[in-house]
């Protein structure tokens, strides 16, 4: 893959497409409390399809830890995003006697 037609599959494939898999994935595990790991873990796999398609489909690089690393990053801080700001969504929701949000990311107590 040449350096013109990588970014455009980064950004198309793994920003878009593997981003909005990271987002719902993290919602959905925050949805059913479980913890933030799970999402690394997941991130972990879907950037692991990430590089197989990008190699399938545009002729990237299969083995390169360093491309996987850049995915892996990318789709991991999308997915850990949306789990902590479920997270905050659902603990003013159910304890808005005991919490009030503090910006998107946080929450405070009463």
């Amino acid at each position: 893959m040449t350096a013109m037609t990588d970014w455009p599959v980064f950004l198309g494939l793994t920003v878009c497409i593997f981003g909005a898999a990271a987002w719902l994935t993290g919602t959905a595990i925050a949805a059913t409390w479980r913890p933030y790991w799970q999402v690394v873990g997941y991130g972990w796999l879907l950037a692991l399809f990430d590089r197989f398609l990008s190699w399938g489909l545009f002729g990237g690089p299969l083995t390169s830890l360093g491309y996987f690393l850049r995915d892996f990053a990318v789709i991991a801080l999308i997915g850990l995003l949306a789990w902590r700001i479920r997270q905050v969504r659902r603990m003013v929701g159910q304890y808005p006697w005991l919490f009030e949000k503090a910006g998107p990311l946080n929450w405070r107590e009463r």
